[in-house]
């Protein structure tokens, strides 16, 4: 991972600190969406998630929660891949 790349640190119920790298972030009908991966470099195979961010302006802290619905994760797929192209990065559904 190059120092340009955002890693943020999510706290999971049961207080334990996960650990994610964000590969990009878009905004679609109002909502932020990022996408991250949980390898550490770029040489390691990693799984890629979708996060979307519930936090509102107000809020000290993001409250991001994992993408699930299917046909949700297949259209922000495909607006990941696009926005990556050309970049060293292989997103498989």
């Amino acid at each position: 991972m190059n120092s340009d790349e955002k890693k943020i640190t999510l706290t999971t119920d049961s207080g334990e600190s996960v650990e994610f790298y964000v590969l990009e972030e878009t905004r679609i009908n109002g909502m932020n969406y990022l996408l991250v991966t949980d390898a550490a470099d770029d040489d390691d195979e990693g799984e890629c998630y979708i996060l979307k961010d519930l936090s509102k302006q107000e809020d000290s802290q993001a409250l991001y929660e994992f993408v699930e619905d299917d046909n949700e994760i297949d259209y922000l797929f495909k607006i990941f891949s696009e926005l990556l192209d050309g970049a060293d990065v292989d997103i498989q559904i």
